[in-house]
């Protein structure tokens, strides 16, 4: 039992390594009739694709996307639309650089995963962290693409909004600017401050970490459930799970330990098309249910592990070493992890919605309306 499979109706298994021929993953419980064509997939991982700017990784990957099972179209249907059965994506490995990793064969890079997983299984792939590695970000992707040809109505936006010590004022964030810089920044006078940090920290051969939001809007009330199916504990649980992820916040998150109950509670009026919150301190879920408000998080990532300073570890012979990673790395793996947040959010919404549409139908209960 690997784990490599998350969600309920709405699963994701993803495979594949970062220096195998290739990696995917497989979609099932996709309904019948939706769309869906590699051209629908291609541009979300052409958002997330590496070597697109100087302050990440510099391996040339295509990324480009083949769907393998569980679509159809001829001339009898309108294009091509998945079946209901398991739709599976591959996207191939073209620019694999394994004998950088070849002095760190039998090393373990600190703060890396190379000890716990060899301590696991007894055996690792070094070359990129095999299993481990980000590159398995891009499977997620191409499911997160599946998951929004789901989500009708639901629009789904990320922003890094703090990199190292420099955050983003909350009053500037603007989701609607982010694709115009290479940061991925919700306030473009954030950007020079940005360059100049990540300037210091590339030539010095070090990392720094960040912060990612996300926001979805159109998000109806009544998805998730009250204790086992949270949403926002559910929605945690997969952005946690991406690589390099430290800490997650649901709408106000930690600072909410700070407010006082006045402060904290989303207060309501009525409005025109029915309940109007004055605030939005839960993140868009109450008791584990969406209230119809924008469902926000927040993901802080820790900087890169394999970097050139030097540093004191460990090898499988239990010899003390000093190593430095070579390679091709993302001074600050938070700027790509913002596709991958919507991805995950993407896929989490959908499967709540799913098992929302499984359990009350079309007949769920419509909230009062002034």
């Amino acid at each position: 039992m690997s784990h490599n499979t998350f969600g309920h109706l709405f699963r994701v298994t993803t495979w594949g390594e970062s220096h195998g021929p290739a990696l995917g993953c497989v979609v099932d419980g996709c309904p019948p009739g939706v769309q869906l064509t590699e051209a629908d997939i291609q541009p979300w991982l052409d958002r997330r694709r590496p070597g697109q700017g100087k302050f990440v990784t510099q391996r040339q990957e295509p990324d480009a996307v083949r769907i393998l099972s569980g679509v159809f179209g001829d001339e009898r249907t309108d294009g091509q639309v998945t079946t209901g059965t398991p739709i599976s994506m591959m996207i191939e490995n073209v620019d694999q650089r394994s004998r950088d990793y070849s002095e760190i064969a039998s090393a373990f890079r600190p703060g890396h995963a190379d000890y716990a997983y060899f301590a696991k299984y007894g055996v690792r792939d070094y070359r990129g962290g095999g299993r481990q590695s980000a590159r398995e970000t891009a499977a997620r992707v191409a499911a997160g693409a599946v998951a929004r040809k789901i989500l009708e109505g639901v629009t789904i936006r990320g922003a890094v909004v703090q990199i190292g010590p420099h955050a983003v004022d909350p009053a500037r964030i603007d989701f609607g600017v982010t694709g115009d810089n290479e940061f991925w920044a919700p306030d473009p006078g954030i950007v020079p401050v940005w360059t100049e940090h990540l300037e210091k920290v590339r030539k010095a051969g070090s990392s720094t970490g960040a912060v990612v939001a996300v926001e979805a809007t159109g998000v109806p009330a009544g998805w998730g459930a009250p204790l086992y199916a949270k949403l926002d504990a559910e929605l945690a649980a997969a952005l946690m799970s991406i690589n390099a992820a430290k800490g997650v916040e649901i709408g106000a998150g930690f600072a909410a330990a700070a407010l006082s109950g006045e402060e904290n509670a989303d207060e309501m009026r009525m409005g025109n098309d029915g309940p109007l919150f004055l605030s939005n301190q839960a993140g868009g879920v109450l008791g584990g249910i969406s209230t119809g408000q924008p469902v926000t998080a927040r993901v802080a990532f820790k900087p890169t592990s394999s970097i050139l300073s030097p540093r004191r570890s460990i090898d499988e012979a239990g010899e003390e070493i000093e190593l430095r990673t070579k390679g091709r790395h993302d001074p600050c793996v938070g700027i790509r992890a913002v596709p991958v947040v919507e991805a995950m959010t993407a896929c989490v919404l959908a499967d709540a919605f799913l098992r929302h549409r499984a359990q009350l139908g079309r007949a769920a209960f419509a909230p009062p309306r002034g």
